[in-house]
């Protein structure tokens, strides 16, 4: 991550970049689907919602959000502001783990590594489900959920379109879903509860 000093702001035409969002396509283990953005907080807001499957069945999902108000808005402190939430399945073993969270926040952290960004905040939970009575032949699960916003110094259309696709890389990495390309980087996930 980086932060940009002369950044004043996203100058791309706002249809164009709505339009961009709309065009974008995930990895083919990944389907978005648009839905409607928080009329309240921005002039202008796109989201989506993406579920993550691997063969048949879901393994993670998420909710994308990016808001844009013309002159910005102090407490985010730019024009943009992106606000997201990836929730994946995890082994139980590795949901026991008290450091879990902090490599949750890392694995987020690096996916906007140099991009310029300010204003980074969220959380990491891990939850963990028993079954009991009618429903005790459900095997436990884990589950991690990574709930975070950022302020993108991105003044193109191209580079808020990366922020999507870092997005995207992110919730196919929290799903254990192998990386397309090979690079540098921490290992994947292993998330199976069967």
């Amino acid at each position: 991550m980086s932060v940009s000093k002369e950044f004043s702001g996203f100058r791309g035409d706002v249809k164009e970049l709505l339009d961009a969002l709309r065009a974008f396509t995930p990895r083919p283990e990944i389907e978005c689907e648009e839905i409607p953005a928080p009329a309240k907080l921005a002039t202008h807001g796109f989201a989506l919602t993406a579920e993550c499957y691997d063969g048949e069945d879901e393994v993670a999902n998420g909710r994308f959000v990016l808001l844009h108000e013309p002159g910005g808005q102090e407490t985010w402190g730019g024009d943009l502001r992106i606000v997201t939430f990836i929730k994946a399945d995890i082994e139980r073993e590795m949901g026991s783990d008290p450091l879990l969270p902090q490599v949750g926040w890392s694995w987020f952290e690096e996916s906007l590594s140099g991009l310029a960004v300010t204003a980074l905040s969220g959380t990491v939970t891990l939850a963990l489900s028993s079954s009991f009575g009618e429903l005790a032949e459900r095997a436990a699960q884990s589950e991690l959920e990574i709930r975070a916003s950022w302020t993108p110094q991105a003044e193109s259309v191209p580079e808020v379109i990366d922020h999507l696709e870092r997005w995207n890389e992110l919730l196919a990495h929290c799903a254990g879903l192998p990386p397309i390309s090979t690079g540098e980087g921490v290992a994947t996930m292993i998330r199976r509860n069967k």
